[in-house]
């Protein structure tokens, strides 16, 4: 199994900052392997929303990204999984007030098997910078 974390501390509230992760369309502001990002079904932002991505893939190829949010509770929790690409991990961002701003705490897990065992340290440096992506969220909701 392959898994990453990440916390950051962002000056805002957390409803400000869910605001920001819930709306799939603002991937592309602060995940530099975003090409394009589109809302495709559900509730925008939502429980059931499903987020059509196209992502920078190995050797600059593009591959599909796709996520549906599955669980959303304002101002506390975004979980989603990818449902189209090659790796398809499972996502939780955890929000929690602090003093000065919110605690965001991405996680990702994701479970290998058949060819893409043999591709592990590659699955987990990938997932490392995608966590770590978080220091430009907070950029991003600051300026």
């Amino acid at each position: 199994m392959a898994a990453a974390e990440y916390s950051v501390l962002v000056k805002r509230t957390p409803e400000d900052v869910y605001a920001f992760l819930a709306d799939g369309l603002n991937n592309s502001k602060w995940r530099s392997g975003v090409r394009s990002v589109s809302h495709a079904s559900g509730p925008a932002g939502g429980e059931g929303a499903v987020y059509a991505q196209r992502l920078s893939g190995p050797g600059g190829r593009e591959i599909d990204g796709d996520y549906e949010i599955t669980e959303a509770r304002p101002g506390e929790v975004l979980r989603f999984r990818v449902i189209a690409g090659p790796a398809r991990p499972h996502g939780v961002f955890l929000l929690t007030p602090e003093p000065g701003g919110t605690k965001v705490s991405l996680g990702l897990s994701f479970e290998p098997t058949g060819f893409m065992k043999l591709m592990g340290g590659m699955i987990q440096k990938t997932m490392d910078h995608e966590v770590a992506q978080l220091e430009t969220l907070k950029s991003v909701l600051e300026q």
